[in-house]
């Protein structure tokens, strides 16, 4: 049993009380405690991932009690590339904040910050369905702080929606977690994905009614139609550092999603079998249709960038729901693009409303630092859109090729292809307004004097924008490791035995380098 595992998960949980403890009334020390503990994230997420490359199953038995009936964390190549993802995402957001002064806008930012960080990394790491609610809830309360930072009456209307669509989340999946626990005794996933096997053809019902309400638990996470209506005003309404945050968590259902339907409700169980091409597929292209047409009639930019997400989102679920290893390391690809370059483009719509009287699609004065946050807009909107060379172009050639054998094929390529159009012309539309046509335009009455964004906060979404460079660049070593992780995932032998039968040692597949 490795001790490293839990790390992700305590160290923010200690540092958000000792900020509010010992350092509320000094945002100097807080920004410093903050920023050490996300790179200290950043290294042991690293080590993680080391540690679990060559197809190693890594597990922490809380109290030493061993499954099913304690609590565990599990780490596997996904969990942790999660971990890492997240870790990253966390350290430029946080440095946006600081150089735009978000932080000190409200009080308890880096709290709140740190304890959304604990939630998400317990959402990657936990290794049964219940530990996995009690996560979700950590997610709900911290992010709904966050939200609401800085006040507002239309912050707090979205805070508000967000909450109680969340709720409804909430409940449903304690529904889910009744119905399992009467069908099979327990909640562990490692154990789950042995006595379902044995669930026989007359007794399918329950255990089918809860493999449908988790997938819309885990649909209303993702934000996929037409569970999608929290999103655009809660993303559009919340600060920038906290919507950019918020890129990851959306993952985090369709992180669910891949572990739970692959390994407890694989494809070929009987008992759950055609859920996710009656149910998953058809929703998943209607929110990259739904997605990406709000880009093209989105009137604030804000909105356009919410909009996007459900899109992109709506990408990474078509090829979940074909659940083949080719489909699924297409999805893990995209996954790690989608929160690159949603997490950019919110900071950037910030830097575009730090320079301008507002976020309104509608020609204004050129402002301040407009070159370069034009250059990131440009870079970003082609990130979103899938345009070549970055990596948006290559993740969606991969699900199309994943889609190539579906018998859905011809529907799945129409819808992809046709929304990306759409798409590229809605992302144009915006950028010639906000800086092309800007030139001559009127100024806006009684707008203030507007500012050069800080030279941090630049530094922060060029940083964003380097490491979709880098995913491009190294696309090939990329899809390789996700390809690795996705065969890990469709035999999920060693994660069973690593958690059921073994516990406390590592467990490695044979073959497997």
């Amino acid at each position: 049993m490795t001790h490293w595992i839990i790390a992700p998960v305590i160290l923010p949980a200690l540092l958000a009380p000792f900020i509010v403890l010992a350092a509320r009334y000094h945002i100097g020390i807080q920004r410093a405690f903050s920023v050490a503990g996300v790179l200290a994230l950043i290294g042991i997420a690293l080590s993680l991932v080391f540690q679990t490359s060559d197809g190693s199953v890594l597990l922490y038995q809380l109290g030493d009690w061993a499954a099913p009936f304690g609590i565990v964390l599990v780490g596997d190549r996904l969990s942790t590339m999660m971990v890492l993802l997240t870790a990253v995402l966390a350290l430029f957001v946080l440095l946006y904040a600081i150089g735009s002064g978000w932080d000190d806008r409200g009080r308890h930012f880096h709290a709140l910050f740190q304890f959304q960080v604990m939630g998400i990394m317990g959402a990657f790491l936990t290794g049964d369905l219940f530990n996995l609610f009690v996560f979700f809830e950590v997610l709900l309360i911290a992010s709904y702080g966050l939200m609401i930072h800085a006040g507002g009456n239309a912050r707090l209307r979205a805070g508000v929606q967000y909450v109680l669509f969340n709720l409804i989340g909430s409940t449903l999946f304690l529904f889910a977690l009744g119905a399992i626990y009467a069908e099979t005794g327990t909640l562990n996933m490692a154990d789950l994905a042995n006595r379902a096997a044995l669930i026989g053809a007359e007794e399918t019902v329950g255990i089918r009614v809860a493999a449908v309400l988790l997938l819309l638990v885990f649909a209303i996470k993702a934000a996929l139609v037409p569970l999608h209506f929290w999103l655009p005003s809660s993303y559009a309404e919340a600060p920038a550092p906290v919507a950019a945050l918020f890129a990851i968590m959306t993952k985090v259902g369709a992180y669910a999603i891949i572990r739970v339907y692959t390994m407890i409700f694989p494809p070929d169980l009987e008992v759950t079998s055609g859920l996710h091409e009656v149910w998953l597929l058809p929703a998943a292209l209607i929110s990259v249709a739904v997605g990406m047409t709000g880009v093209l009639g989105a009137k604030r930019l804000d909105r356009l960038v919410a909009f996007s997400v459900i899109g992109s989102m709506g990408m990474v679920m078509v090829a979940i729901s074909l659940f083949t290893p080719q489909s699924i390391a297409a999805a893990l690809y995209y996954i790690v693009h989608s929160t690159l370059a949603g997490a950019a483009l919110f900071l950037i719509s910030d830097l575009v409303r730090s320079a301008r009287a507002n976020l309104e699609l509608t020609p204004q004065p050129p402002v301040a630092g407009a070159p370069l946050t034009a250059a990131l807009f440009f870079a970003g909107a082609i990130a979103m859109a899938g345009l070549p060379p970055l990596s948006g172009f290559l993740g969606k050639l991969l699900v199309l090729d994943a889609a190539y054998s579906s018998p859905f094929m011809v529907w799945i390529w129409a819808i992809v292809l046709t929304s990306s159009l759409v798409s590229i012309l809605g992302f144009a539309r915006a950028g010639s307004i906000l800086f092309w046509k800007a030139h001559g335009a009127s100024p806006v009455p009684g707008a203030a004097e507007a500012k050069r964004p800080a030279t941090l906060s630049y530094i922060a979404v060029g940083g964003l924008i380097a490491l979709l460079a880098a995913h491009t660049v190294f696309a090939g070593f990329v899809h390789g490791y996700t390809t690795t992780m996705a065969a890990q995932l469709f035999a999920p032998e060693p994660y069973v035995s690593t958690v059921i039968d073994t516990p406390g040692k590592l467990s490695k597949p044979k073959g497997d380098h």
